[in-house]
Formats: structure tokens, C-alpha cells, sequence
């Protein structure tokens, strides 16, 4: 049985009724809410954590550099992080992560994909893609290994301090269970 976007509390009174093996919850370099306390409750139950939207719904790939020019429906559209008063804020995280990435000769999704694999084999990223190149390169991310220096540097890189904007709107928001920084 599996559980998607819920919070460390949900997750402790569902396997309380049945074993829970998985849940999906959004992480990633710029989605950091499981670390409130998801991620101690799925290890603490022996739950696997699958982070979807490990490449920040593209952002961390550098492949959206105008939201406004997403497609029309496109959810993104909607989401307060890809605002056009968020953006550009958001875009000098990004030019750090591409900074660091060119100098260690990779991509940024790469990178970003490496970082998040190194925050515990219980975790399980999911990234999505529509092209067989995306989907090679993403596979290339697991044969890196960043040191202690490379993890700090990208984790102090996109705090949920320095993120301009809310995961989602406050309607969106009220349809999940998650812990969310204030």
C-alpha cells in the first residue's frame, strides 16, 4: 500500500491500521518539505519515500526560462514559485546550481538528481520526462558521487528561506496533508 502528499502525523496513524511500503511526496534542491519530518517518520516506520518532481517540475534542468511562455493549462501557470513576482528571484538560485554544475562537468538535473540521491537509499526519485535523451542523462546522475563539500554547498544553496514563492497556491495546498515551512 502506498500514500501520496501526506504529512509525518498521517503517515504514523495509517501504518498504525496497515503497512504502509511507499509514499510519494514532492522533494527535491527547491522542494525541501519532507525534511520537516517525512523523511524521520518513513524511516522511523521503514516506509520508502518516493520524491516525485525530483527536477523542480523542470526548473533545476534550466529548461523553463520564461514561465509565462508554459502552455496554456500547463499547473505551473498556477504555482506561486513560477509567478512572474517569484521568478526572477528563483532564477538566481538556479544560476548558482548551473554555475556549480558546469564546473563539475555535469548538468544541472544531474546535479540536482545526485544531491537528492545522496540523502539516503530509502529515498526514491521519480523523474518524469517525455524524451529518451532527458531520460539518459537523468539515468547518468547516478553514477555521481559528491563529496561532503559539493552536498553542503548545493543544500545551503536553496533553503526554503531562499525560495521565493509557495510550493502552492493556498487552494492547492488545502487539497494535501503536508507539513509546510512558514
Amino acid at each position: 500500500m502506498g500514500l501520496s502528499e501526506i504529512s509525518a502525523i498521517t503517515l504514523r496513524r495509517a501504518v498504525a491500521e496497515y503497512p504502509i511500503a511507499a509514499v510519494q511526496s514532492e522533494y527535491s534542491l527547491w522542494t525541501r518539505n519532507p525534511e520537516i519530518a517525512l523523511i524521520d517518520a518513513c524511516r522511523e516506520v521503514g516506509t520508502a519515500l518516493v520524491a516525485f518532481s525530483p527536477l523542480g517540475r523542470g526548473f533545476l534542468t534550466g529548461a523553463i526560462k520564461d514561465p509565462a511562455r508554459l502552455e496554456e493549462g500547463d499547473m505551473r501557470r498556477q504555482m506561486p514559485r513560477f509567478s512572474a513576482d517569484n521568478y526572477p528571484q528563483n532564477l538566481k538560485l538556479f544560476e548558482r546550481l548551473a554555475a556549480l554544475a558546469q564546473a563539475l562537468n555535469v548538468t544541472p538535473g544531474q546535479l540536482a538528481l545526485a544531491w537528492l540521491k545522496a540523502q539516503g537509499q530509502d529515498i526514491i526519485p521519480i523523474p518524469g520526462t517525455r524524451s529518451a535523451d532527458h531520460m539518459r542523462e537523468n539515468l547518468a546522475a547516478e553514477t555521481l558521487h559528491l563529496d561532503v563539500t559539493t552536498l553542503s554547498q548545493l543544500s545551503a544553496m536553496m533553503t526554503p528561506g531562499q525560495v521565493a514563492g509557495a510550493r502552492y497556491s493556498e487552494a492547492q495546498q488545502a487539497d494535501i496533508d503536508t507539513e509546510e515551512f512558514e
